[in-house]
């Protein structure tokens, strides 16, 4: 029987982590490709997010979904989802400029962006948080309720997030080959311990967002749900997907085209923001003390 050679220093995590994979059985790669209802890495690896000053303001991006050719979901009296989203947007943008963060958007008007392009955005900027808003639709217009994603590497959590997953990651259809075939995903036994912490501070962002919306407007689902978003895929950003409501609801359709509403859902999503942006001073100062 073989023996096994003491490891050389590895230069990075990533060496250790294909190391253990090396040392896997063929059964317990199995059972790890089992798991996975999504691949989660790109053939194209995003840029690293651009670092930030000493004393630069924290920066959040928020995504409009769809815009240009793709409209997204359709309510029952012709609202697109796209013009919604990007009003909630610019509120929420607003609102977060007011309190000293420093809120941008991936697009401010009627454009079409892959969804590759839309987490190399917030890479470049520098963002500390990433979140994309929408208002889906789905196929009985009695779904209703505001719902908050994040990343998953072990599948959907409900049948719906599946659904919705499914739904958003097909927006670049339109687009056709080129841009589908940069937006492909490979698959990965391994997940990068970055991004495995990076989706625990996006489900804390989630569950802060969730608590600042149920006040306000009834809740889809009471907890951060999770599935594989391509554009939650930042493996050091944590990142968001917020439903505000559903399009296809005839009575939250009404809602979302009303400014009232999109004020007190922007509001809710914004002071989520702050929330964990305080939460998260709190842990990390708790961290030094300990």
């Amino acid at each position: 029987m073989s023996t096994i050679k003491p490891l050389k220093k590895l230069t990075s995590r990533r060496q250790l982590l294909l190391t253990g994979l090396a040392a896997l059985t063929v059964t317990g790669i199995n059972k790890a490709l089992a798991r996975e209802e999504k691949p989660l890495a790109t053939r194209n690896s995003h840029s690293k997010p651009k670092a930030k000053k000493a004393g630069a303001k924290r920066m959040v991006m928020l995504d409009p979904g769809h815009g240009g050719i793709d409209t997204g979901a359709i309510g029952h009296n012709g609202s697109k989802e796209k013009h919604v989203v990007l009003a909630i947007a610019k509120k929420v943008r607003a609102i977060l400029r007011s309190k000293g963060i420093d809120a941008r958007l991936t697009r401010s008007d009627d454009t079409f962006i892959p969804l590759y392009d839309r987490v190399e955005i917030a890479h470049k900027h520098g963002a500390d948080l990433f979140m994309s808003i929408h208002a889906d639709g789905f196929t009985s217009p009695s779904a209703a309720g505001a719902s908050v994603f994040a990343l998953s590497n072990r599948g959907a959590s409900s049948a719906m997030a599946k659904y919705l997953s499914d739904r958003e990651n097909a927006a670049d259809d339109v687009a056709g080959s080129k841009v589908k075939n940069k937006d492909h995903y490979l698959q990965q036994v391994l997940f990068d311990l970055v991004q495995t912490d990076t989706i625990k501070n996006s489900l804390t962002l989630g569950s802060h967002i969730l608590r600042q919306i149920k006040p306000v407007h009834r809740l889809h689902s009471r907890s951060t749900e999770q599935a594989a978003f391509v554009v939650l895929k930042s493996p050091s950003i944590p990142s968001v997907l917020v439903e505000t409501s559903f399009i296809t609801n005839p009575e939250e359709e009404k809602l979302l085209g009303t400014n009232a509403f999109r004020q007190k859902i922007a509001t809710a999503i914004a002071n989520g923001v702050i929330s964990y942006f305080n939460w998260f001073d709190n842990h990390k100062a708790h961290s030094k003390r300990g």
